[in-house]
């Protein structure tokens, strides 16, 4: 996904006379809609307003799983739907990208809670192997009950008045921001056309008909129509603003429920496990993160901008407060290093509280030509995309074969192991550690040696990134030249993480990141420096966001920082 390749996508969408499938929004669930449909040799166009998993993609607790807390809702098909989607992904779809992960169940009752949640969590365990094919191997550990003692063992940052015992079981996690891009980039190696920062500004309609959409390169500001049989609404949080595009308000509408995370240091919790906690209104969870713990979340409605859901100082306070009662050594706002906030989309319901609407996804056809898909859960993304190009193509003409893509391995995924064996050579030849090595092959597997090469042409590249030096300087000219990066944001929040994992929010690592970016996306020097100063602006106006005592405030703050697009444009196209 280079620059090259946008600007070809966008001229074939704009001469293409009529695509099969247009794809609106570049989520997972838009990403995982776009490979079905290539892949069932649709052609296929899919073009995201930002970057691809700039929303609610990017902001996820970062888990694949079942949903444990469903199970107390006893919505089995969800979980059972879902865990057989972890089983697939871990083993066969993105075994690169897709690591597991123990948790642990502290137990705080000596006589009914044990034989309760070992029963919720045998039937977890349980439902995960039910379903036939790829995924009824579970390829994770089974549960485990564990005496108080062996608890504190496994984690001993817990204060031992906090527990009577624990439960631990296995789950799986995910960089959710470069899976979803690896998703986008899988669809694109089979043909399909995808732009990032091309916004659809109205749909096309011919006697009552949706035949496709007008969009706007966001990066040029050239409007010009897609022509295609079915367009596909994959906007999230964003369904019911899109739907009203085509004139239509829609079979179903979408609630935005807000998820705070914070991330702290890996040292600042003693522990080799994950935990999960009870809270009164949901789940809590402590998830390794490499060298960082994230914790979260929260679950409020959200009904301000939501582009930018902003984090208060109440939800910061509120995760720490919540965790704190379980930890020996408290955590305070000082060791705080990221704080983001995303928004679920929840499909509307009776219930006045966010955490108990369904997470479970609709597909509609609200009018002629326009499939729109809803709700719905980060692990079961390649469900959702089935079932909206299933949708889509039943109004279509011919015979279009069933969905391939439980049988199709993401970009890296292919021979990752072979190359992961090799980790030890691969060190040798490149003069990194293998430390170093193992990192880069948990984010590009088997294409790892394409980053490699560019460090071999430029040994310059193997520097680690100022302040986060978890991050090579050949990752940044990767993330633009492979991986759709246009803007500084991209790379320091979504193809890398250090907006989140520096304790300077990636401001260090911004002027050379830039500097790396410019010769690739033709950048001079006022641009360059206009792209350090946006990120600065954001990042300024995110700490001062999370100073503010309420969503109001804080929304306010955040919204100080404007977005680097769209730009003025540099040479505008007629459209």
């Amino acid at each position: 996904m280079s620059p090259q390749n946008r600007g070809a996508a966008l001229a074939a969408m704009r001469t293409a006379p009529e695509l099969d499938v247009l794809i609106v929004g570049g989520g997972v669930v838009g990403a995982g809609a776009a490979l079905d449909a290539v892949t069932r040799g649709l052609s296929t166009a899919i073009v995201e307003a930002r970057d691809w998993a700039s929303g609610t993609s990017s902001r996820s607790s970062k888990l694949i799983h079942g949903g444990l807390r469903y199970l107390e809702m006893l919505d089995f098909g969800l979980v059972r739907e879902a865990l057989h989607e972890r089983g697939l992904l871990t083993q066969h779809i993105a075994p690169h990208l897709i690591r597991p992960v123990p948790f642990l169940y502290p137990l705080t009752h000596r006589l009914w809670e044990r034989p309760y949640v070992g029963a919720g969590v045998l039937l977890y365990d349980t439902l995960g192997t039910l379903w036939k094919g790829a995924g009824s191997a579970r390829g994770l550990p089974r549960h485990r009950h564990l005496s108080k003692r062996r608890a504190l063992r496994e984690a001993p940052c817990l204060a031992p008045g906090s527990l009577t015992g624990a439960v631990q079981y296995w789950d799986a996690q995910v960089d959710d921001a470069r899976h979803t891009m690896t998703v986008v980039r899988t669809a694109v190696a089979f043909g399909a056309l995808a732009a990032n920062r091309t916004r659809v500004l109205g749909f096309c309609h011919q006697g009552g008909r949706v035949t496709g959409a007008r969009v706007v390169d966001l990066e040029t500001g050239a409007e010009f129509d897609v022509r295609a049989k079915q367009v596909i609404n994959a906007t999230g949080v964003w369904t019911d603003e899109t739907q009203q595009l085509a004139d239509t308000r829609g079979q179903f509408h979408v609630r935005a429920s807000k998820g705070v995370h914070l991330v702290v240091p890996r040292d600042r919790l003693q522990s080799s496990t994950g935990l999960i906690l009870r809270t009164e209104t949901s789940v809590l969870f402590v998830i390794p993160w490499g060298r960082h713990w994230i914790i979260g979340t929260t679950d409020t409605d959200w009904d301000l901008d939501l582009a930018h859901p902003a984090a208060s100082a109440r939800d910061i306070d509120y995760l720490l407060d919540q965790v704190n009662s379980v930890l020996s050594s408290p955590l305070t706002r000082a060791d705080v290093e990221g704080v983001y906030a995303g928004l679920r989309p929840l499909l509307s319901g009776e219930s006045e509280l966010t955490s108990k609407l369904s997470r479970e996804h609709v597909v509609g056809h609200p009018v002629p030509g326009l499939v729109v898909i809803a709700g719905g859960k980060y692990t079961t993304y390649r469900v959702m995309g089935r079932d909206a190009v299933d949708e889509a193509v039943r109004a279509m003409d011919g015979r279009v074969p069933d969905s391939v893509t439980d049988k199709i391995p993401l970009v890296g995924a292919e021979g990752w192991q072979g190359v992961r064996n090799q980790r030890h050579q691969l060190a040798a030849r490149s003069g990194l550690h293998v430390v170093r090595i193992d990192h880069l092959l948990g984010r590009y597997g088997s294409l790892v040696h394409e980053v490699l090469d560019l460090i071999a042409a430029d040994e310059s590249l193997a520097e680690p990134l100022p302040g986060s030096d978890d991050y090579l300087r050949a990752e940044v000219v990767y993330a633009v030249t492979h991986e759709g990066a246009r803007h500084l944001d991209d790379v320091l929040a979504r193809r890398t993480r250090a907006s989140i994992e520096a304790w300077d929010r990636g401001v260090s690592a911004a002027p050379v990141v830039a500097e790396l970016m410019a010769p690739h996306l033709g950048w001079d020097e006022a641009h360059t420096a206009t792209e350090v100063e946006h990120y600065l602006a954001r990042v300024a106006a995110e700490r001062e966001s999370q100073e503010q005592p309420d969503d109001a405030t804080a929304d306010a703050a955040r919204l100080g920082a404007a977005d680097i697009v769209p730009l003025t444009p540099l040479a505008p196209r007629a459209s």
